[in-house]
């Protein structure tokens, strides 16, 4: 029985695409190796600038980037691909445009995922709200384009907690109680839109565990409140992307949290739990501890350019059912593919869409 693949966000922006790559696609192999760290290739103003620039064809411009991405992995084999996140400067930047309070303007320079690098950020300067319910016309602009159903990612609230600065808050729990709301807003609009695969970004669950299992959950539960049973709630746990494409002895999330953290996702009342592999192999019973909760399984390596066989990636499917009932194993591929080129993005699907096809 084949095995469904999707993707997790990310994707090398084309180069009609009006804004620029978080990712540095457009910059040189030294302006990449020496970034420090992603959310730090951010800069104020540079987001507003880059729309105005683009004028009056601004629209026309992501239309043609988002087609070309959303047909690109359609074309891959992939069955349920996202937007790409191909409007987005930064996946968690862009949704802190749509709330209010959290300013662009006022920057605070701060330590970013457990010191893995520093980053000047936006900040929180009173309570936060919905402004703007923005996630359906992003969708809506992407499904014109495929028959399979596109998914949409939303930063979760202690992973956007963790990527802008807080002048406000004395209590991290009841921040991320506000944005929850806030976020629940965009998510039931999505739903009434006929979206029916809604992934959350939670990467800082993998960073700070007991900080999930205290109010992590219940805020990424009351960001889902509401939802029917037919649209799929996922989460995408991933332990943190280097600087660059093939770079080594970057910082990473603790071997273990995947493990203090699995019975905390298997009680929730998310369907389907995204976690890495590829870049360092789990102990395959890791598996086992997800009784009921679906699992979308890192099968390719996002960080390195080399490209996996297809029979390399096929064993490693085979193994894990060996753990896991085949309907609840999904492919995809770790995390986002913005490191590569278009061609090397193309190449990791076709790999994954073979190899999960052949089961």
């Amino acid at each position: 029985m084949p095995l469904i693949t999707t993707t997790i966000g990310a994707y090398p922006k084309p180069k009609n695409t009006p804004i620029n790559d978080w990712f540095l696609g457009t910059k040189s192999e030294e302006e990449r190796k020496a970034s420090k760290g992603l959310l730090a290739n951010w800069s104020p103003g540079a987001y507003e600038k880059a729309l105005k620039d683009a004028g009056d064809n601004v629209e026309n411009l992501f239309l043609e980037a988002i087609k070309e991405v959303i047909l690109d992995q359609v074309s891959a084999g992939i069955d349920v691909p996202t937007d790409g996140e191909v409007r987005r400067e930064s996946y968690v930047f862009h949704q802190c445009r749509f709330l209010n309070n959290i300013s662009f303007e006022e920057v605070t320079h701060k330590s970013v995922r457990q010191g893995a690098f520093e980053a000047n950020v936006p900040t929180i300067i009173g309570p936060v709200s919905s402004k703007e319910i923005r996630m359906p016309f992003d969708w809506k602009s992407a499904q014109q384009f495929t028959k399979n159903p596109v998914k949409i990612t939303l930063p979760g609230p202690m992973t956007i907690t963790d990527s802008i600065a807080n002048n406000y808050y004395d209590d991290l729990k009841k921040l991320g109680f506000d944005l929850a709301l806030a976020l629940n807003k965009e998510i039931k609009a999505l739903v009434d839109a006929g979206c029916k695969y809604i992934q959350i970004d939670e990467p800082v669950f993998a960073r700070k565990p007991e900080e999930a299992n205290i109010y992590g959950m219940e805020n990424l539960e009351r960001m889902m409140h509401g939802i029917p049973k037919d649209v799929q709630r996922e989460c995408h746990i991933c332990c943190g992307y280097p600087n660059s494409l093939d770079s080594t002895g970057y910082k990473k999330a603790d071997l273990d949290a995947y493990d203090r953290i699995a019975t905390l996702v298997d009680d929730s009342t998310i369907d389907a739990v995204s976690l890495e592999d590829s870049h360092r192999h789990n102990d395959l019973n890791l598996l086992e501890k997800f009784k009921k909760t679906k699992v979308i399984f890192g099968f390719i390596d996002i960080a390195k350019s080399r490209m996996e066989s297809v029979e390399e990636v096929r064993t490693r499917m085979k193994d894990s059912l060996e753990h896991i009932d085949e309907h609840r194993l999904i492919a995809a591929p770790d995390c986002g593919l913005g490191f590569f080129t278009r061609e090397q993005a193309i190449e990791k699907m076709k790999i994954l869409s073979k190899a999960a096809k052949s089961i």
